[in-house]
């Protein structure tokens, strides 16, 4: 599969060297020779390889054909936009875009080919991991639901409890390759991994808040035996200030370009039903300091009338045609840029939480509050990779993972990939039945 990718590289990179050379290198003022043309490959190549891994297009075979192919498509538009902007440098000059455009189509018509062959051989050649699933509680069934939409990766073969006789489970782990551990407390799920580690088996394991985290401390050796570090606070003082440098400096630009959207969507609203066009809410960030959250109004006035929290729901009653519409195109979040702006919360981070959610999580879910260690953000891990019904469990699970694996790189790469998120369906969609009644079940 290395070799289809780097193929698939190899052919998108020759098209592009095409027009490069026999249309654009024409129009430039200073044509480029042997160097010129490998600089500027280099610097495409790059951008390509570095998209492809962050958006997950190179991964052919590893998921499903289509999430390739809409991962790639993405890697595609950013790359060959990133070459159109070094060609109207080099030029001094808006070139003919259709060039390139027509290089584009090549580009996705003969790699979604390319995929599909070589992800159905894939598929065909490397069968599913058979796995032994041994879990504790009663969780089971949910993630049971989730395994069933990845079949092409994993086939449940077997399905224990881990109370089972220690004897028997070993007898059963030794018939199997891989195993997974879901939600087994930590004591007998370490005698169970320990086991599983010394036969050598592929080892996939549910993470307690406890192991993620650890996964984020740092090694020291002030004496004869390995320690780890756990700092309080998890942002080094010179990584808040870089933080707030590039929230600043991205949302006044944002503001500017994406002013005109904004003034449309605020007449819009008010055309429609002559209500508010803002919809200004409480919601907490750092260390649980409060905040008014400012969005573009998609639900119609009073929309909690009765005083009380609710969640939006699947095809929700309460959200406006012109609501559904900028829900669908994240265009109701673009106020929150003042709010980075002013200070209260940041490009990447947890998403911003009520109060009233807090507390209620709070009651069954105590770390819920160590999300609050950093400011809320618009955009953030468990945004991404979650989705909007995610059970708040596993989204502090996505939260804290952030929080602890914290680095500018980490936020550049989660910023890039929002703009794949923009156009999938899952993480805009309501809350299901078991989210809104308190998602407690993990």
């Amino acid at each position: 599969m290395l070799v289809v990718c780097a193929v698939m590289i190899l052919f998108d990179s020759w098209m592009i060297l095409y027009v490069l050379n026999r249309i654009y290198n024409l129009e430039f003022r200073t044509q480029l020779y042997l160097r010129g043309h490998i600089f500027v490959m280099a610097l495409y190549i790059g951008v390509f390889l570095f998209l492809g891994q962050v958006f997950g297009g190179l991964l052919v075979g590893l998921r499903k054909v289509g999430e390739v192919m809409f991962s790639f498509l993405f890697t595609s538009v950013l790359s060959d936009i990133f070459f159109y902007f070094i060609v109207m440098l080099l030029s001094y000059k808006f070139p003919d875009p259709r060039p390139l455009l027509l290089v584009f189509l090549l580009q996705v018509m003969l790699s979604f080919i390319w995929i599909s062959v070589f992800g159905r051989i894939y598929a065909a050649k490397f069968k599913p991991f058979d796995v032994l699933l041994i879990y504790s509680g009663d969780s089971i069934d949910n993630f049971r639901k989730k395994l069933k939409e990845r079949q092409d990766q994993f086939n449940v073969s077997f399905l224990v409890s881990a109370d089972t006789e220690e004897e028997e489970l070993k007898a059963l782990i030794d018939r199997y390759n891989t195993v997974m551990l879901w939600d087994i407390p930590a004591g007998k799920r370490n005698k169970i991994f320990k086991y599983c580690y010394e036969e050598s088996k592929r080892i996939y394991s549910m993470p307690k808040i406890s192991d993620i985290i650890l996964n984020g401390s740092t090694p020291i050796h002030y004496f004869d035996t390995p320690l780890l570090l756990t700092e309080g606070n998890p942002l080094e003082y010179e990584e808040r200030i870089i933080k707030r440098l590039v929230d600043i400096i991205l949302s006044l630009v944002l503001i500017i370009v994406t002013s005109p959207i904004m003034l449309i969507t605020a007449i819009a609203i008010k055309l429609y039903d002559r209500g508010s066009v803002f919809y200004k809410q409480i919601r907490c960030t750092k260390n649980k300091k409060r905040f008014e959250i400012i969005k573009f109004r998609s639900m119609v006035e009073d929309a909690e009338s009765a005083g009380v929290a609710v969640l939006a729901r699947e095809n929700d009653p309460r959200i406006t045609p012109v609501g559904s519409f900028i829900r669908k195109c994240r265009i109701d979040e673009l106020p929150q840029l003042f709010n980075v702006l002013k200070g209260d919360m940041s490009f990447v981070g947890p998403r911003p939480e009520r109060p009233e959610f807090i507390e209620k999580f709070g009651e069954t879910m105590p770390e819920f509050a160590y999300r609050m260690k950093v400011k809320a953000g618009i955009t953030g891990y468990a945004q991404l990779y979650g989705k909007y019904n995610t059970l708040p469990y596993d989204k502090l699970k996505f939260d804290l993972y952030y929080i602890e694996q914290y680095s500018l790189w980490l936020d550049i790469k989660l910023m890039i990939l929002t703009l794949k998120i923009l156009f999938t369906k899952e993480s805009t969609e309501g809350a299901g039945d078991d989210v809104v009644a308190g998602g407690m079940k993990e």
